[in-house]
């Protein structure tokens, strides 16, 4: 965790603070999903743009600020701090946590000019499509087509468990474009306009009673050559790029909310139970949950400050994913019997619900610890034999 604060960051912290005191959301976020969360979400993203914080560290010319991402991890804890709507649970996570990074690092000029802008001012919805029926933790299955036709890819199959896709405009689309070609070959990464004739999305409701998950149907959907990222062939470089922004840099807003959450329980906890929790069992495990919160948003601090070397960041996304769950479940042990109402506390028992994806999503807890034992330790990959040994 840092601990000096140059004075340049330190002025910067409180231009956020006063502009967040007389801008921040006075209403939560709707409970429920749908319309009136997509709402809450376009209007608070377009506030922000309106106001010069659109995004910190996004170039300039597409509406950012062009700062460093130290700054942006500033305007996170003000957030936090303030009571903000979080940038970890909302409609434009996508676009703006992978999507958009993913358009900065590989994107043509063009598109970034295009895309970009729309995401900063709420008028883009992005949502995700990777995993498949028979491709989720391997994602080099995936079988969507695309077949080259004239200055159009033509596209068939189908996406599941795609976030927001009821609300999109767009969607980060990996699929298969080379005939016969197997695992990482032949893949290529798409731009795909949501509203495009031949695609059809069918909400999933989940547990929690949202249905923020799809499925999504591609019957000949029909999308220009432009929209292709990186060149036909390399969506599987493309997508190795997306995926270090979503285990990585996607992970900060959620790391920074994560200690803000626990701070609500000890509130929660303060006011039902006051002076009688402290040395309890109770006690210990708010406690612990504090500290893992600091743990996780030093974790954060560092990487950083290393600059992101490949496979780190998912250190955050393992750590952050199985404590998330821990905090959620430790609300639910202290809410009781109130704990079977999904609106109780603001919405915990509702978000416990939703937590259980959290050791999924972006790579599950398995293939999390299978990356950093192979690119950050160096061991052999799962199955791998040497020297006639395990």
């Amino acid at each position: 965790m840092r601990i000096f604060q140059p004075p340049e960051e330190k002025a910067f912290r409180q231009e956020v603070r006063d502009w967040l005191e007389t801008n921040v959301p006075r209403g939560r976020r709707p409970q429920e999903g749908g319309e009136a969360q997509r709402d809450f979400d376009v209007a608070w993203r377009r506030r922000q743009f309106d106001g010069g914080w659109g995004h910190i560290a996004w170039p300039k010319e597409y509406g950012g600020r062009g700062l460093p991402i130290t700054r942006q991890l500033v305007w996170y804890e003000e957030c936090a701090r303030a009571g903000a709507p979080e940038h970890g649970h909302n409609v434009f996570f996508v676009a703006l946590q992978h999507a958009g990074p993913t358009l900065i690092a590989r994107a043509s000029d063009e598109q970034k000019a295009h895309h970009l802008p729309l995401i900063l001012k709420g008028e883009a919805i992005w949502c995700q499509g990777f995993s498949e029926p028979g491709a989720g933790s391997d994602l080099a299955a995936i079988r969507t087509r695309g077949e080259v036709d004239g200055d159009d890819i033509v596209i068939t199959g189908q996406k599941i468990w795609t976030s927001y896709a009821v609300h999109a405009r767009y969607q980060e689309l990996l699929v298969r474009t080379e005939p016969g070609s197997q695992r990482h070959r032949g893949l290529t990464f798409v731009i795909c306009d949501m509203k495009a004739p031949g695609i059809e999305v069918r909400p999933i409701r989940n547990i929690a009673g949202g249905n923020d998950f799809c499925e999504v149907f591609y019957d000949g959907a029909r999308l220009p050559l432009s929209t292709v990222v990186g060149g036909l062939g390399n969506g599987w470089d493309v997508a190795m790029s997306l995926l270090a922004f979503e285990r990585g840099a996607a992970s900060f807003p959620v790391a920074i909310e994560t200690a803000a959450r626990v701070e609500e329980l000890i509130e929660y906890v303060e006011e039902t139970r006051p002076g009688r929790w402290r040395d309890t069992e109770v006690g210990a495990r708010l406690a612990e949950a504090r500290a893992d919160a600091a743990a996780l948003k030093a974790m954060v601090h560092l990487l950083i400050a290393r600059g992101s070397p490949a496979g780190e960041g998912s250190h955050v996304r393992l750590f952050m994913a199985e404590l998330t769950k821990r905090i959620s479940a430790l609300a639910m042990d202290l809410l009781g019997p109130d704990a079977l109402d999904r609106n109780a506390l603001g919405g915990w028992p509702r978000r416990y619900l939703e937590d259980f994806k959290t050791t999924i999503a972006a790579g599950t807890s398995q293939i999390q610890r299978n990356i950093i034992g192979e690119r950050v330790l160096g061991l052999p990959k799962e199955g791998a034999r040497a020297g006639g040994k395990a």
